[in-house]
């Protein structure tokens, strides 16, 4: 191929070079630094709209000097025609991309639902004709979610999505007609579909790049205002499928990588997970907080979660609060069987329960520091 198509080192040989959309979110963080820190002959190009340009740029900057070398920011918007972008990008994407991992999606429950539809499906088919187009892609990755079983109970398999599900948002439903969008594209472009649980933090420091679900029930159970016992919202017998943002980014790295997986739906989530009660009872100890015995109907609690001390809670999605009572098992069959052997598994919640309060902990301390140290002493 002429030089002038393969500028900052690229060469005529296929190579594995990474897309990852969704950025700035914490999990496509972590991806682009697997791909970039797995391998040192791997290329990443990072598609970031232009508001969040800024922010790319800073993490890149943190990278080290090969990393930086192998991070391609491109500035774009995977709803637009050719993802926003030039025609000289999009043809050195179609050029030179070997995997996709689309990750780009509307979750916040209170976006509108044209923009949440827009992007999560919408731009699901914006990056599916990229990959048609490129010439060496081994494989398109769609980060699905395991809220596309709506409100399903029982044994939800990883190969069933459409049984007749009523979904509770417009997130839910949103991800499921994505997800029919490219199980309708697998006889043209080699898909593997992800279905992570509810991620939080990284396994070994707590780490995550905002606060939500859990986060927001440990924030609150360590720093209420008062000795107050949050009363479970339901009896919380059902389980709720957290994850580790590390093992979901290692499994999903791993399984882009296996011929076996193409055509395939893989439950990303803890094969023995810990019921609602649990883990909020879980938290509350290890942050040394009353454990709640209490226990209101999920109406009246999700009216008590709006009151001013609860601030924290704000952003909690529904799902998580309607997942206390939603006795839902996701079989990670595909998953075990394909992971076997690789040395990527999920931690259980106990073992790493500390790391994330240690982290939810610290990070609230060093913000109380900081609106301190802004505070004007003469005021």
């Amino acid at each position: 191929m002429a030089a002038d198509q393969h500028e900052k080192g690229l060469t005529s040989e296929p190579r594995d070079t990474t897309l990852v959309t969704g950025f700035p979110s914490f999990t496509a963080r972590k991806m682009i630094l697997k791909v970039l820190g797995e391998r040192d002959d791997e290329r990443v190009f990072a598609l970031v709209r232009h508001r969040d340009s800024g922010e790319l740029s800073e993490f890149i900057s943190m990278l080290s000097a090969d990393q930086q070398r192998r991070t391609v920011p491109l500035v774009g918007d995977v709803t637009s025609m050719d993802l926003g972008l030039s025609g000289k990008e999009y043809r050195r994407l179609v050029e030179d991309v070997s995997c996709i991992h689309h990750m780009a999606a509307r979750f916040h429950l209170g976006s509108k639902a044209s923009l949440v539809e827009q992007l999560n499906v919408g731009g699901t088919r914006g990056v599916l004709e990229l990959a048609l187009e490129c010439a060496h892609l081994r494989r398109f990755c769609f980060w699905s979610t395991v809220h596309v079983s709506g409100d399903r109970e029982g044994v939800v398999m990883e190969e069933e999505l459409d049984v007749g599900q009523r979904f509770r948002n417009v997130y839910e439903e949103s991800k499921f007609e994505a997800e029919k969008v490219v199980r309708s594209m697998s006889r043209r472009v080699p898909v593997t579909v992800l279905r992570p649980g509810i991620i939080v933090g990284d396994s070994q420091t707590g780490e995550i790049g905002r606060y939500d679900g859990p986060y927001h029930l440990a924030a609150v159970l360590m720093h209420s205002p008062f000795d107050l016992q949050l009363p479970l919202p339901g009896r919380g017998d059902g389980p709720l499928h957290l994850v580790p943002v590390d093992y979901v980014v290692d499994a999903a790295y791993a399984l882009a990588r296996m011929d076996g997986t193409v055509s395939r739906t893989f439950h990303l989530v803890d094969p023995a997970p810990l019921s609602a009660r649990s883990i909020f009872e879980l938290v509350a100890e290890r942050a040394h907080r009353k454990v709640p015995s209490a226990v209101l109907p999920s109406a009246v609690a999700r009216l008590l979660l709006r009151l001013p001390w609860v601030g924290e809670l704000k952003g909690a999605p529904k799902t998580l609060m309607e997942g206390f009572n939603q006795v839902v098992f996701y079989n990670p069959r595909n998953t075990l069987e394909a992971l076997r052997g690789s040395g990527v598994w999920c931690p259980p919640f106990e073992r790493y329960v500390d790391n994330l309060v240690r982290f939810v902990k610290d990070s609230q301390a060093a913000r109380r520091r900081g609106e301190e140290e802004t505070l004007d002493p003469l005021d």
